[in-house]
C-alpha cells in the first residue's frame, strides 16, 4: 500500500494478489489451487485499464477487505 501512495501521481497502478494456497513444490502440493488458479488475480492486476483500482488486496473474486 506504500507503493500505491507512492506512485499516485504516476500512471503506475499498484495493487497486492492474493493467489490463495496453491499446490507447489514448495509446500509439497498440500494446496487446493492448481497454478493457474493462483496465477488468476495476478493476471488480471496486470491487465488492468489505466483508470484500474489503486492500492488494494485482490484475489480471484476481487477486492478483498482489509
Amino acid at each position: 500500500m506504500q507503493y500505491a501512495r507512492a506512485f499516485a501521481d504516476t500512471p503506475v497502478i499498484v495493487n497486492a494478489a492474493c493467489p490463495g494456497l496453491v499446490a507447489t513444490d514448495f509446500n509439497g502440493f498440500a494446496g487446493d489451487r492448481t497454478p493457474e488458479q493462483g496465477a488468476a488475480p495476478g493476471v488480471c492486476l496486470a491487465t488492468l485499464p489505466d483508470d484500474g483500482p489503486r492500492g488494494g488486496p485482490f484475489d480471484e473474486d476481487g477486492a478483498v477487505p482489509w
